[in-house]
């Protein structure tokens, strides 16, 4: 999270429509659980120590509300124009010791790199059933129908029978490249692009899900329920209202049938039954 230090800027990201507390929201509700703040322009405060720690003291209060805990978060103060604690430590700031955050095993240091380097690697869920969200989908001349996407589950690999959904197509996969190289297999996190047999452009589209076809492959759905947080909104939200909604590649409008409760983000606890308006 990049929080600006100057006089104004960081006040107005912290703001109850600011950006920087929007961010945090999105990226918390979205699942990303480990966080590092940078407190950027640290140089136009001529590295000042008591705005660096004023500035920790409100983004602690104000990402502990998101849900975040404060003491596994490092704060580093960085000047993106300079390099300052980017990479090297910086003589700017003789009064900076590092930062320091207390997870499953501690760990400490001076620079935003090293607080990337600290991040716990999460695990690449290669053995779910295949889910792959076309980007786009190319028509390639001598090679044919080239779907490109992000592998976010299982695996994708030459010979295997795909099944596109909602689109209801079934081929078998040619070959999957990625960077203009063939690949053994797509896993989880590649953006690849992979050949498809005897499927024509007008067939498939970006939004649609390609799953392995012998394990569980994706289906498309006429309902679903879903948690929603509502950032921003001039009026009330209540059943029959319909907005667009983006789902991994898709964009479509849907309409909410019917609300069924209302709950604390924080502790996930029912705190209304059938509310009529949120």
């Amino acid at each position: 999270l990049i929080i600006a230090a100057g006089t104004g800027e960081f006040e107005a990201g912290i703001s109850k429509d600011g950006q920087t507390r929007e961010h945090a929201l999105l990226a918390y509700t979205l699942g990303v659980k480990q966080l590092i703040v940078a407190i950027n322009k640290m140089d136009t405060t001529k590295w000042s120590e008591s705005r660096f720690q004023e500035i920790i003291k409100e983004t602690s209060n104000f990402i502990k509300k998101v849900g975040y805990n404060p003491k596994h978060v490092p704060f580093v103060p960085i000047s993106g124009f300079n390099g300052d604690n980017m990479i090297e430590p910086s003589p700017n700031c003789p009064w900076y010791k590092g930062w320091e955050k207390e997870t499953k095993t501690k760990s400490t240091g001076k620079t935003l790199l090293e607080a990337i380097d600290a991040i716990d690697q999460p695990t690449r869920p290669s053995d779910k059933p295949l889910r792959l969200p076309l980007q786009d989908v190319y028509k390639i001349g001598g090679i044919g129908t080239v779907p490109v996407g992000r592998v976010e589950t299982g695996v994708i690999k030459s010979g295997m029978v795909v099944t596109f959904a909602p689109a209801g197509v079934t081929t078998e996969v040619k070959s999957v490249e990625m960077h203009h190289e063939q690949l053994v297999e797509g896993v989880p996190g590649d953006n690849v692009g992979f050949n498809v047999k005897n499927v024509s452009v007008k067939e498939i589209r970006r939004g649609n899900v390609a799953g392995d076809s012998k394990n569980d492959p994706p289906k498309g759905a006429d309902s679903f329920n879903a948690q929603v947080i509502v950032l921003n909104h001039p009026g009330q939200v209540g059943a029959g209202y319909a907005p667009v909604l983006d789902c991994h590649t898709a964009h479509i409008a849907c309409k909410f049938s019917e609300l069924l409760e209302k709950i604390d983000r924080r502790t996930g606890k029912s705190v209304e039954n059938s509310p009529k308006f949120i």
